[in-house]
């Protein structure tokens, strides 16, 4: 018992998974418009190979090369959007998200200070816009229920499992938000940090 407890002690607890997941910073950007507080949005480029023509924010993954995942967000909000590093004021860190699909995700809520230097890299961004901040505080979005099958390769054990039968074929049920503006369609996890920030935020 001594030994276990010598290699416990003192010991933080992670995301069971973490060291092998990817892992990705996102920042959600705020710009003064028309001296309005707004939030600014990416379309992603019809040539990626990932979610093409999407709404987005600025982000994408980890790199060893960068002091934490803040350092990242903003370095990839940079590249995308053409604005020097120190245009942008990281005020806060939100939340995690930890996904099947795309690993742990660090969000962050930063400041452009000149939308005017914006320049995206159109490899990777069609175009940008801006919602009013009050706008979204008073809107609610809709939300729509999405099912994931869970689909074992042909040669999983079922055979090992009690009860084999309630997992083979087995739905789950993930509740979907969607935002609109204009044209826009915001939805996924863009919204789902997107909604996050506004229910932190939001004038009482």
């Amino acid at each position: 018992m001594s030994s276990i407890v010598s290699k416990l002690e003192g010991r933080q607890p992670e995301v069971l998974g973490q060291k092998t997941a990817k892992h990705s910073a996102i920042l959600l950007p705020l710009v003064e418009v028309d001296d309005e507080l707004s939030v600014l949005f990416e379309v992603r480029s019809e040539h990626l190979k990932s979610q093409p023509g999407e709404i987005c924010f600025p982000g994408g993954r980890i790199d060893s090369t960068d002091l934490n995942a803040e350092a990242a967000a903003v370095r990839e909000l940079s590249e995308e959007l053409g604005v020097n590093e120190d245009q942008v004021e990281v005020i806060a860190p939100l939340d995690y998200l930890v996904t099947p699909f795309r690993g742990v995700i660090y969000p962050f809520v930063g400041k452009v200070e000149d939308i005017s230097k914006i320049q995206p890299n159109e490899a990777e961004v069609a175009a940008t816009f801006t919602v009013p901040l009050n706008y979204l505080y008073n809107q609610e979005p809709k939300m729509y229920e999405m099912g994931i099958t869970f689909e074992p390769a042909s040669d999983f054990p079922f055979h090992l499992i009690p009860n084999r039968r309630t997992y083979n074929g087995r739905t789950q049920s993930v509740q979907e938000l969607f935002y609109f503006y204009e044209d826009y369609v915001i939805w996924g996890l863009t919204a789902r940090v997107l909604n996050h920030f506004l229910t932190l935020t939001k004038p009482t």
